[in-house]
Parts: C-alpha cells; structure tokens; sequence
C-alpha cells in the first residue's frame, strides 16, 4: 500500500491521508473578514482528497496581517464571515481544515504581492505602524518597526490566545502556529532581527522564550482533543542567522509542551538569504527534525511528484507531504497522485464517472 495514502494522526486528529495543503495567502479578504473567492478556493481545495486543508496565515489582529488584504480572526465579524465560508464548505466535505495563526512583526503593512509587495507606510490609510523584537527594518526601504515592550508582548499573546478561542467556536480541526518564513515569532528566533538584550533575545534559550510563550497560550486556549502545531523556517540561509541546530533544540521544548506536529519549511527573514532552490530542498531539514523528536514532522517545498512525495515517506524523511504551489496548479493533485500509485481516495459521487478506464476503484464514496 502506497505510503502517501496511509492514515495519520496528529494528536487526536486523525488524517484519512498524508497530503497536507499548506496555507496559501490570498490577499483577497476585506477588512479582516474572508470574501467570495475564500469560498470558491477553499470549496475548490476540500473537493481534492487531501487529508487535511490549512486555511492561510489568519491574522491574529488588524496590524498582524502581512498586506491590508489578509485574512484575520479578531473580532466578532471576521468570526462570522469564517463560519460562513466554513459552512458551505462542510456542506459538501468532510476533509477536516485547520487554521494557520500568524503576526508578520516586521514584514506587515506591504501592498499585495501583484501591487509590488512594498511595505506600506504608516500614513497611509493601507498602512500601519509595525511592530517587532527589535527596531530593525526587513530592508532599509522600510519603516523602522517599533520596538515590543513588555505590554506590547502581553497583547500578542492575548491575540494568539483570542484567536486560538475563536477558531474553536468555528470548529477548525486544529490550529497551526505560524513561527515562519521572516514573520514575528521567526524574527525572534533569527539573531538577524533580535538584537534585545532582555530575556528575550541573545542566547538560545532567550530568543526561544516569547515563541514558545505563544505556543503555550494557544496550547492552553484550544481544547486538549485538539492539536496545535507549529510551522518553522529550519534555516534563515544565511552566515549568523538561525539554522538547524536551533530548529531542533526549538523543536525539543515544543515537544515537551504538547505540541502535535512540526511543518518544516525555510527562510524569509533576510533579503540577504542564499537559498539552494531544488527539488525537495527543504526535505533534509525535515529529516533532521524527525530524527529529534517523536511527533509527526511534514515536510514542504517543491515537492511536485506522487512519486517523489512517496519516496520522502519511504526514506523516513518526514511523516507527512504539504503540498502548496502545486495545489494551486493542479488542485486535484491527490486524484492523480493516488492514480499513480494504486491507491483509492475520497471525491464526491458527482465526480466518480470522472476516473480513468482501466483503474480499479480510484474513488471512494465521498
């Protein structure tokens, strides 16, 4: 039986397959709150037979998003329009979707990426003032972000903490901590933007301690049935900043506090990053996490073949496959996949005469 298409369980959650779709940013919501094109795409997503659908990096309050045009989940109208999307969703899906909570730190207030992606200064009515561990611009084209104070930690907290309950209330299946790709708790991890002299940054332990906070307040905010997780860059992809050896040692203490799952991917935080784009290039990075701890730990970046996805499960690479870009490209990716290597997946009965001749059972009842 094809390794790809085998049960999984990330805490008590459990997948009817190994193919994960990352959250993918639309830039298509309006104040916060997700819009029509949130429901064609995610109802487009959850018709694919994956085992599981993340919904995109949801900020955790206005000033959280990445672009003006970011999902958020912070009041009681972004509520609403999720519950809305979600529930069209379910009407004809039963792929279990978690939700990606996330604050962009010092890579907020930008123009979407099709309006050039350049940050937005606080003047202007797009834009705000950001925030991060230290007073240190992604570029030097940027706003300087201000400087996290003790208050200003605590409110990140509550958000993550907010959010974590509201995603509840709209029963998401799990929760996935963004500490990713350059957005804030990364940038307390990466010596390139931490330069506090507090508790907060300089040694390991210190530039750990506020991303772990905010995994525990999540943790202690979604109920114990459900998994939180976390997504981590392993590697900033340049001389001094964060590496590997971190992403271990991180991933260690998030073990211990009940953390499901570890979604490893790379880099984001330095415009000065070298990275050695290839086929599965981040796929080494899961491995040497997956040989630290005994959680599940999915592996992501250019993993575009069922068979290549296969192989990295066979080697004992990763656990599970998230698939991003090439969910966009081919949204029935699992069909085929499952096509490819003999095996059966969930689509509904309106698509069943779609199988090819000559396979036997592709589709389940769904």
């Amino acid at each position: 039986m094809s390794h790809l298409f085998q049960p999984l369980s990330i805490g008590e959650l459990t997948l009817k397959n190994r193919i994960v779709i990352a959250p993918m940013c639309q830039y298509s919501a309006r104040d916060g709150a997700l819009t029509e094109w949130h429901l064609m795409h995610l109802g487009t997503l959850s018709q694919s037979g994956a085992g599981l659908l993340i919904v995109e990096a949801t900020g955790v309050s206005p000033e959280a998003r990445i672009t003006y045009a970011d999902a958020g989940l912070w009041n009681d109208e972004t509520e609403a329009a999720f519950a809305r999307t979600l529930a069209s969703i379910r009407l004809h899906s039963d792929m279990p979707v978690a939700i990606q909570l996330a604050h962009a730190g010092r890579k907020a207030s930008t123009a979407r990426p099709w309006d050039g992606g350049a940050q937005i200064a606080p003047g202007d009515p797009k834009g705000w003032q950001t925030v991060a561990p230290s007073p240190v611009p992604h570029n030097n084209a940027d706003n300087a972000p201000l400087e996290l104070d003790e208050a200003g930690l605590d409110k990140i907290r509550r958000d993550f903490a907010e959010a974590a309950r509201r995603a509840d209330r709209l029963g998401l299946a799990g929760i996935e901590v963004h500490g990713a790709h350059g957005y804030l708790l990364h940038q307390f991890l990466s010596p390139l933007a931490n330069k506090r002299t507090d508790r907060y940054g300089g040694s390991l332990e210190n530039r750990m301690r506020f991303p772990l906070e905010v995994f525990e307040a999540v943790r202690e905010a979604f109920p114990a049935d459900k998994p939180v997780w976390i997504r981590l860059s392993a590697s900033d992809w340049v001389d001094g900043g964060w590496d590997v050896e971190g992403t271990v040692a991180l991933s260690r203490e998030l073990e211990k506090r009940g953390c499901a799952a570890i979604h490893v991917s790379s880099g984001g935080v330095s415009t000065g990053q070298q990275i050695a784009l290839g086929p599965g290039y981040q796929v080494d990075f899961a491995r040497k996490v997956k040989d630290a701890v005994s959680i599940p730990v999915i592996a992501v970046g250019l993993i575009t073949e069922p068979s290549q996805a296969e192989g990295i499960l066979v080697n004992g690479q990763a656990d599970a496959i998230a698939l991003a870009r090439a969910m966009l490209y081919d949204p029935r990716w699992p069909w085929h996949a499952a096509a490819e290597l003999r095996a059966s997946i969930t689509a509904p009965p309106q698509f069943h005469r779609s199988q090819p001749h000559g396979l036997k059972k592709l589709f389940d009842a769904g």
